[in-house]
């Protein structure tokens, strides 16, 4: 299995830093270890980005290298896939990932198949960088999870870090991936902080999970704001019951090695992501575990999720809706 990569022999040096500086920095080093790369998107310039995560990036390098874009996503999306064929590295910013369905020709007849239907003969370059999951009350058409329907698409990859240190690990392979890569980022983990690597060729390898903390009695595998909430859970819950989280990291391709071996040791499996339940990456997962490791699970599988519903308006109906570290727990005992 792959690991980590760094420049260097000794101690990585780290910086205590949020999610969203973790993602500005890899921008920067990006823009700065390769002039094909640009960004392009709805207010990534002079605005910094609806969530201010390319804040100063245009004072910087420019207007041609950080492109505000009209509100066209099917427009800059299919430049970016025209940019990508014809030699240049585009990284794409959708503001919510709920808009993705208005430039869905572009991604998934064109971004996707176009390697394979040249034969390989032409590589898609593109990073598509988006914002989901809910929250913030901003309603049904800006706060949906939608990451399992781009790791479903032949073509293309799909990331969720969790962490700062995979927020700029991740976008660091994708933007030096010859293929598509989107990435998915949950909104409400932008001010969480976490030691992250400053060497500048730092890189998580796409397709590799992590077990940011061991246990013996369940696996807890989790994406975006679940990791967090699944660590804080299993803190709480040490001496009573020892749970094992994994930060899954890469939807596709998916790291189906440290899935199994885990779960060889527990026994049990626990998924935490925040989308829909029916027909997803909670289903995938347990999946792959079901196929590779039937006989070592001791209890069926649970999946903590969003009900097959919209994300309401309203904060209590959201709060009710949205998955929590308690609907982990509540999924731990119910297997223990």
């Amino acid at each position: 299995m792959s690991t980590e990569s760094r420049s260097g022999s000794g101690p990585a040096q780290t910086e205590e830093m949020t999610v969203r500086e973790a993602i500005r920095l890899a921008l920067r080093e990006e823009l700065e270890r390769d002039e094909d790369v640009f960004l392009i998107g709805e207010d990534v310039g002079a605005f910094g980005g609806v969530f201010e995560v390319t804040g100063g990036l245009v004072e910087d390098f420019g207007e041609k290298r950080v492109r505000d874009t009209p509100i066209s996503e099917a427009g800059f999306m299919g430049a970016a896939v025209g940019a990508a064929a014809t030699g240049t590295r585009p990284v794409v910013e959708i503001m919510f990932a709920d808009f993705m369905g208005v430039c869905s020709e572009q991604i998934i007849n064109q971004m996707a198949k176009n390697r394979y239907m040249f034969g390989g003969k032409t590589e898609m370059p593109v990073t598509v960088r988006t914002t989901e999951g809910g929250g913030m009350g901003a309603a049904s058409q800006h706060s949906g999870t939608l990451h399992t329907w781009f790791a479903h698409f032949p073509g293309v990859m799909a990331v969720a870090p969790g962490t700062p240190r995979a927020a700029k690990g991740l976008l660091k392979s994708a933007i030096r991936s010859n293929d598509p890569v989107f990435v998915f980022e949950n909104k409400m983990i932008y001010e969480q902080k976490g030691e992250v690597p400053l060497d500048e060729d730092y890189t998580i390898p796409l397709g590799q999970a992590k077990v940011e903390r061991e246990g013996e009695d369940v696996t807890v595998v989790a994406t975006q704001r679940m990791v967090g909430e699944s660590l804080d859970l299993a803190e709480e819950l040490d001496g009573d019951i020892s749970a094992e989280v994994i930060d899954l990291r890469s939807l596709y391709p998916l790291d189906t090695d440290t899935l199994v071996e885990s779960v060889k040791k527990t026994g049990r499996l626990v998924i935490a992501d925040e989308s829909p339940l029916s027909y997803g990456t909670h289903a995938e997962v347990a999946t792959r575990v079901m196929e590779n490791a039937f006989y070592s699970l001791d209890a069926p599988v649970q999946r903590v999720g969003v009900a097959d519903v919209h994300i309401p308006f309203s904060p209590e109906l959201e709060n009710e809706v949205l998955p929590h570290g308690d609907d982990v727990e509540a999924a731990i005992r119910r297997i223990m």
